[in-house]
């Protein structure tokens, strides 16, 4: 079992940054993919990053060079680095854990996010 929560949303300027968190509990937080998701109103919820168990990074095509995905085992956290932020970017983000193994997913409650002047 896996309890996420998000911290670190708000407003910002576009050009902006800001650093997403998630904070893991509950379960061995290492052997979970880690992900960042996003769903603006009247939209669906689409993958932003992924990190997985051994590392690996994947991003859409819209925050490449621009978003980092980052995870500290240790710690049991979960980090988004969003720099050079769009009015698109508007959003609630959510963390999310995923086994592959075992099909099983953990969702946490979202943070907002809005870019705007």
């Amino acid at each position: 079992q896996v309890q996420l929560v998000e911290s670190g949303g708000g407003l910002v300027q576009p050009g902006g940054s800001l650093r997403l968190s998630c904070a893991a509990s509950g379960s061995i937080f290492g052997v979970y993919n880690m992900g960042w998701y996003r769903q603006a109103p009247g939209k669906q919820r689409e993958l932003v990053a992924v990190i997985t168990s051994g590392g690996t990074t994947k991003y859409a095509d819209s925050v490449k060079l621009r978003f980092t995905i980052s995870r500290d085992n240790a710690k049991k956290m979960a980090y988004l680095q969003m720099n050079s932020l769009k009015p698109e970017d508007t959003a609630v983000y959510y963390c999310n854990a995923e086994r592959r193994d075992l099909d099983i997913d953990y969702w946490g409650q979202g943070t907002q996010v809005t870019v705007s002047s």
